[in-house]
């Protein structure tokens, strides 16, 4: 544990295409998710002398290949040490459930081409959400890329693109209109033969919000989910009207914008560490659901947005759409405000 007692600027920094968890195929989340963790710089300031009875704490641990965070502020060390181990343990049950590095995950035991099965309750409320932000981006959004994932995996490793045919193939397997959920059965069925899902554009900002509801039952209002790329925050820290967020797209020393802001989450995708030149050509970890391969524009774009659940899909999703329709995509679609850069 860290008592932040000083002015402090806490970064979030990116992974590369590996780290420790993802070698040993406990923690990662895909290439897609792990470039997402390029994008925040949280500026935590102090003001003054923190009243006696609200104290800050900070809580950090690996998961889900990168770093997690838990600032919250409150009267007993102990109390809220309990509480973020609790909300931490929420974020280990997600990761166990719907890893796609993980090969006896639930997501990884789900039968392709065939029936219906039914699902877990955890793993149910990820599916939804995840079908829900696919219609609602028609698409941009596509938890089911899981086929083009593995071959982007092995690009990036090689240097080499998929052959035309290895493509064509993964691409048929996709589809979100094929991916049937039944949140009142709680039944789910991947309807191509060799679908596979792949949720990492979506689950670290859905952990956010699970931990911070933990949070949230403990009595730690005042609280801040820092997930890679994607931030859940409650209320102010005590004396401040909003936590300060320093948004990072291209310049990886310095933020270029400083918003303030509270009871909502934030997100922010875009290719500044995770990518790979290909033949001469910069190809993006954010893949293309109607190509296949990595985007080749240069966009980072910042979503801010009610939960990080809906700003993490909503961060990839108009990255997909490009920087030129890429706000107004997002404003439509549950976006509270939209930062891009080009």
């Amino acid at each position: 544990m860290i008592r932040l007692s000083l002015e402090v600027a806490v970064e979030l920094l990116p992974v590369g295409n590996r780290v420790a968890g993802e070698a040993s195929g406990r923690q990662g989340w895909g290439v897609r998710e792990a470039g997402k963790i390029f994008g925040v710089l949280m500026l935590l300031a102090l003001s003054g002398r923190a009243a006696a009875e609200e104290r800050r704490f900070s809580f950090e641990r690996p998961l889900m290949g990168t770093r997690f965070a838990i600032i919250c502020h409150g009267s007993e060390e102990a109390v809220a040490k309990a509480a973020a181990d609790e909300a931490f343990a929420e974020g280990e049950k997600i990761n166990a459930v719907a890893s796609d590095y993980l090969p006896d995950s639930e997501l990884m035991r789900l039968p392709s081409g065939g029936a219906a099965v039914e699902v877990s309750p955890l793993l149910a409320d990820l599916l939804e959400g995840s079908r829900t932000m696919a219609e609602r981006c028609g698409g941009a959004f596509d938890p089911t890329l899981g086929p083009l994932t593995v071959l982007w995996r092995e690009s990036r490793r090689t240097a080499e693109l998929p052959t035309d045919g290895d493509r064509a193939t993964a691409l048929a397997a996709c589809g979100w209109r094929e991916l049937e959920f039944d949140g009142k059965a709680r039944t789910v069925r991947l309807k191509k033969p060799g679908m596979r899902l792949d949720l990492g554009g979506i689950a670290k900002g859905f952990a956010a919000d699970r931990m911070f509801e933990v949070m949230l039952r403990h009595g730690f209002a005042r609280t801040c989910i820092a997930a890679g790329g994607d931030l859940r925050l409650g209320d102010p820290p005590p004396g401040k009207t909003g936590w300060k967020v320093g948004l990072k797209t291209f310049d990886p020393g310095k933020p270029e914008e400083v918003v303030e802001l509270s009871n909502c989450a934030v997100s922010t995708s875009g290719d500044l560490h995770q990518f790979v030149e290909i033949g001469g050509k910069r190809y993006s970890h954010i893949l293309d659901p109607r190509t296949g391969l990595g985007l080749t524009e240069r966009v980072a774009v910042s979503v801010i947005a009610p939960t990080a659940t809906v700003s993490d899909a909503l961060a990839t999703a108009c990255c997909v759409t490009g920087a030129a329709g890429a706000e107004e995509f997002g404003l439509k679609r549950g976006a509270t405000r939209v930062i891009v850069r080009k």
